[in-house]
């Protein structure tokens, strides 16, 4: 085993990206709240472009709704990290699996509280190809991509993952993030400032937790005579 402590590059590293990432959350989230006309304005034009694009292509309409509905739902998300926190905990890993299950619940309560608290609406259309419930800002559907792939990507860097392993599943973990932000703003029931906002809260959440779990199974592992919970 590893020690916990992160190497000093790699935690200063994660510390700039989490606060970056923050703020410029917190800007978008103030400009959305406040309808900053540049903004909205771009946020229009994007949305109708795909719209119109979207009503006329209904075979890809439909490969989009299984995407977002199946593939990237991000209900499929939290089974992936329900299953890796279940794994970690059979083989011994507790704290591991309580801070990621910890993590991605915090995630989810984020991004409802965030939903509530602004309360903007979603596009709406005269012909629309597709349906969402809730508030739109920050987009669901990206947050719970960003932080569940993040996680199981810091999981897998943990326990040993090499090429050419590792650099397929950054490829899935990329294209699942990408593609599950275009595919909510393609079938009009998200803003492009709504999935940018889920994605960098996503980041933060995820640059923050990894930092945060270095310290945590450090103090730990000072505590306890068997070591930390599990590698870094």
């Amino acid at each position: 085993m590893h020690s916990p402590s992160l190497p000093p590059r790699t935690r200063s590293f994660l510390l700039s990206t989490g606060i970056v990432c923050t703020f410029f959350s917190v800007v978008l989230l103030t400009l959305v709240a406040v309808r900053w006309s540049p903004l909205m304005a771009l946020d229009t034009s994007v949305a109708e472009a795909l719209h119109r694009s979207a009503v006329t292509e209904p075979g890809l309409v439909r490969v989009n709704r299984v995407l977002t509905d199946w593939v990237w739902d991000p209900w499929t998300m939290r089974i992936l990290i329900a299953v890796a926190v279940v794994a970690l905990w059979r083989h011994g890993a507790r704290l591991l699996a309580a801070w990621v299950a910890a993590v991605s619940a915090f995630a989810t309560l984020v991004q409802q509280g965030l939903k509530a608290a602004l309360g903007r609406e979603r596009p709406e259309w005269p012909d629309p190809v597709d349906s969402a419930h809730y508030a739109a800002f920050p987009s669901g559907h990206a947050m719970t991509a960003m932080v569940s792939c993040g996680l199981l990507l810091w999981l897998l860097r943990l326990y040993g993952s090499r090429s050419p392993w590792w650099w397929a599943a950054v490829a899935l973990a990329v294209v699942s993030v990408v593609g599950v932000a275009v595919t909510r703003v393609y079938l009009g029931v998200h803003w492009p400032t709504d999935v940018l906002g889920g994605l960098l809260l996503g980041a933060a959440v995820v640059a923050f937790a990894v930092v945060g779990y270095g310290s945590v199974a450090g103090y730990a592992a000072r505590r306890t005579a068997g070591g930390a919970d599990a590698p870094l």
